[in-house]
């Protein structure tokens, strides 16, 4: 498979502008935890033989807490790599069976205390709220530990049913109950109250950093800047369309041998682009800019969306400072509601 990403590497080298440094380098999808040493440096020669690796380009992995020994983490120290995404969902070990996490609630805890031990500063964390029979209580000593540890993200994430999940079976059967519509938002609302009051920055609607720990991988996707992804289903945009390479791994390596990148392809119009645009940035502290929107849409979208956003200032959910509109706190509840409703459809 290294072998694999490295000739897709070289063979997508014009994909981006050349000229330009690499700003972030993301290794996620599947467990890319289970990489040695030589797999990486392998990939790291790669992109430098075929690319600008920006010399305080964020370098990102993630990994799971029993993925992340010593040994493993002194392993990773040794490479470009200075950022760890931890998958930690839960402090709880019942909440981590329900969820078939293969750690345990200690492990979640020592793998971070592990890797500041090996070196690393920078580190996020994934956490999970609206978890079956969880009440506010628990959620709040989940989110006590989280800031208790030497951390600097965090990105926490509603539960959310997916259909033909066994999660969804349970549900639908009345084994489990899901919390209410009132208790989510409760968990979430409480989940900013304590992100502020221990000093980070809520920089996007799921997104917590310290000053200066912001996920530049994942702003740069939210501010619309080009990216490619390698490997069985990556994404790729370069502002014209999106693809995703195949999930198989057997065809993905066969296609790659022969030469050819096994992807599809989705070509977007302008529309499109701006109603990704307006969920995206609509999530962000900054919000969207009125005079960057007409320059990149043209005026007819710029004009529906100044008119359409004026019922959600009135409301107050939206604050409209110098033509620039971000949420309110009572605007971060509905995101995704007041971002349908500025699409433009037709």
């Amino acid at each position: 498979m290294v072998s694999a990403i490295c000739r897709e590497i070289e063979i997508r080298k014009d994909y981006l502008d050349s000229s330009e440094p690499l700003k972030t380098v993301y290794f996620g999808g599947g467990t890319p935890s289970l990489l040695d040493k030589n797999h990486l440096e392998r990939i790291f020669q790669s992109i430098r033989e075929h690319f600008i690796l920006d010399v305080n380009a964020e370098i990102t992995l993630e990994g799971n807490p029993d993925d992340l020994t010593r040994d493993k983490l002194a392993e990773l120290s040794a490479t470009p790599i200075n950022r760890l995404s931890i998958g930690i969902q839960s402090f709880f070990d019942d909440e981590l069976q329900f969820m078939n996490r293969a750690h345990s609630a200690q492990e979640a805890v020592e793998s971070i205390h592990n890797a500041k031990a090996a070196g690393f500063d920078n580190m996020s964390i994934d956490l999970i709220y609206g978890i079956p029979n969880s009440e506010l209580s628990r959620w709040a000593k989940n989110l006590e530990m989280a800031f208790s540890l030497p951390i600097k993200h965090i990105s926490c994430y509603g539960l959310t049913l997916e259909p033909k999940t066994k999660l969804n079976k349970m549900v639908s059967l009345g084994q489990v109950a899901i919390p209410s519509d009132e208790n989510f938002l409760e968990q979430f609302g409480y989940l900013m109250e304590a992100a502020i009051s221990n000093g980070f920055e809520h920089y996007e609607i799921s997104n917590f950093a310290k000053p200066g720990f912001r996920s530049n991988h994942n702003s740069r996707y939210w501010s619309d800047v080009h990216y490619m992804g390698v490997g069985p289903s990556a994404h790729s945009y370069n502002g014209i369309s999106r693809q995703w390479n195949v999930s198989s791994n057997s065809i993905y390596m066969d296609s790659i041998t022969s030469g050819e990148i096994p992807f599809k392809l989705e070509q977007l119009s302008n529309v499109d682009k701006y109603n990704e645009y307006v969920m995206t940035r609509l999530r962000t502290l900054e919000g969207i800019d009125l005079d960057d929107l007409g320059k990149r849409f043209g005026a007819r979208l710029q004009e529906h969306f100044s008119k359409l956003i004026t019922s959600h200032i009135v409301e107050g959910s939206v604050l409209s400072v110098n033509n620039r509109f971000a949420l309110t706190r009572k605007g971060q509840f509905l995101a995704d509601r007041i971002a349908a409703d500025l699409f433009w459809t037709d």
